[in-house]
């Protein structure tokens, strides 16, 4: 079982890391899903704001308004794009943690299944062992048994 011990501490190790990444992917999640959440509704407000104002504008509009408009538009158009980089970059962070938890989980995976087979060898040795000593056992009270019917085949 001196095989076990040190196993067992790269056993926790490796739950750590993996629970580590695991806590990595959900803040990944929910940066990506804030993310990805903001520009939609940037999106969305733009619609908003075209439609209102092309209605504005088919009433009658100056052109210091017109001006504006564009000029907001402009910036808000800057601000979607801007957003949609963030969600992108985002998406690839989450991806990341993604495959980092993977690969701990299968640490995690490969150590217990280590483990195992260090077990299921001790165990077999044990039964060897056990085996080994039920056989010597038998074989010296075999000759217990027999050793003096011998001795008085000898002397007579």
């Amino acid at each position: 079982m001196n095989q076990i011990g040190p196993l067992q501490v790269l056993l926790k190790q490796a739950e750590s890391e993996r629970d580590e990444a695991l806590l990595m992917l959900q803040q990944a999640q929910a940066r990506a899903d804030a993310a990805r959440q903001q520009a939609e509704q940037l999106q969305a407000y733009r619609g908003q704001y075209q439609q209102r104002w092309s209605q504005q504008f088919a009433q009658r509009g100056a052109i210091e308004i017109v001006h504006c408009y564009q000029g907001f538009n402009e910036r808000l158009h800057q601000a979607i794009t801007h957003q949609e980089q963030a969600s992108a970059q985002s998406a690839e962070q989450l991806e990341r943690a993604r495959q980092l938890l993977q690969e701990r989980e299968l640490r995690v995976a490969s150590v217990r299944k280590l483990i195992e087979r260090r077990l299921v060898e001790q165990r077999r040795v044990d039964e060897r062992r056990d085996q080994q000593l039920t056989d010597e056992a038998a074989q010296r009270s075999g000759w217990n048994t027999h050793l003096p019917s011998r001795m008085v085949n000898q002397f007579s």
